[in-house]
């Protein structure tokens, strides 16, 4: 099978016939600010429902097996207090991950909609759509009609791209998602344990989930080391509320846990992070893009995913990155 190369499929998309507005569904209506985005797929859902379930399990174990019964208060007080933590912390990643809609708002996505050569604080005042200036979501779906192309006000020689499968204006570093059903811009890769795509705007969440979840992994195991070797000093019957046999069996399949999600989490924050720092996501990389973007240093890179200036909210889950002044997606033209 011969390969073809990604910019054939660009040329063939600039070329007016291949868009063709008049097939194209205006997208519906947008729904009120604050939505809440979830990805409606099965899958995606139970892999959602296994993480929590794991980590729930990890603090069953953790609590009502190794820390209660412990005679050793101290020990067992700041241990419990973070493993909780970090537990929280997971948790609250996760959700943010899951339910973040993976792209900033439409209007910080105008002037790649209106392709190279256009003058980025001129068209970032212009409305991109008649209903809206700033519309929150992922791409739209079908916005690629003859009246939203005309609302561009495209000058001559300047070009969009239309993504076939979800008939939608395509912005610069944008890949459609068969999941989601959607393009998403930045799209790093669609993860069904957070059943949503890693973009733009959950980066950090999704970030933050691998690392907390290394860390209680990390955590469990030295926890189980230390309850072993105390069990095998002294009687089986008092290091814990279970039977010998049920506590061997729980604490063996919570190593086991822990060290198969510290290997994979802790791979995937070193990838995640190397990402962020070559402003280059796992889609980009694997299909080797020419890179068409302003390169930056990897300090910047990192504030522009988890927010400017630096500070202890970026560890929190809970704080929407800022941005600042500085505009992360300045493109060469």
């Amino acid at each position: 099978m011969m390969l073809i190369p990604t910019h054939h499929f660009r040329d063939i998309e600039r070329k007016p016939e291949y868009l063709q507005p008049e097939k194209c569904v205006p997208p519906p209506y947008p729904g009120p600010v604050g939505t809440m985005w979830f990805i409606r797929d099965g899958c995606g859902i139970a892999c959602a429902i296994v993480t929590w379930f794991l980590v729930l399990y990890a603090e069953f174990v953790v609590l009502f097996v190794m820390l209660i019964p412990s005679r050793d208060y101290v020990y067992s007080i700041i241990n419990g207090i973070v493993f909780n933590l970090l537990a929280f912390l997971a948790l609250a990643s996760h959700c943010r991950a899951m339910l973040t809609d993976p792209v900033r708002t439409c209007t910080e996505m105008a002037f790649t909609l209106l392709g190279r050569g256009a003058s980025f604080p001129e068209k970032l005042d212009k409305p991109v759509s008649g209903r809206s200036k700033c519309l929150l979501g992922a791409v739209p779906k079908g916005n690629a009609t003859k009246e939203f192309i005309e609302s561009l006000q495209l000058k001559p020689g300047q070009v969009v791209y239309k993504c076939p499968k979800c008939c939608s204006i395509k912005p610069d570093r944008a890949h459609h998602c068969s999941v989601c059903k959607r393009c998403i811009r930045k799209m790093d890769h669609h993860c069904p344990w957070v059943n949503n795509c890693v973009g733009e705007n959950n980066q950090k969440y999704f970030v933050l989930f691998t690392m907390y979840i290394a860390l209680i992994s990390l955590h469990a195991l030295i926890m189980v080391g230390f309850h072993f070797l105390h069990c095998f000093e002294e009687d089986w019957t008092k290091c814990s509320s279970f039977s010998p046999p049920t506590t061997v069996i729980l604490l063996i399949l919570l190593c086991f846990e822990g060290l198969l999600f510290l290997i994979f989490t802790s791979v995937m924050f070193g990838t995640q992070v190397h990402s962020i720092c070559t402003d280059e996501t796992g889609i980009e990389q694997l299909k080797k893009e020419e890179r068409r973007w302003a390169k930056k240093t990897k300090w910047m890179n990192m504030k522009a995913v988890f927010g400017h200036p630096f500070s202890l909210s970026w560890a929190s889950p809970f704080a929407t990155p800022d941005q600042g002044k500085a505009d992360p997606y300045q493109y060469v033209v």
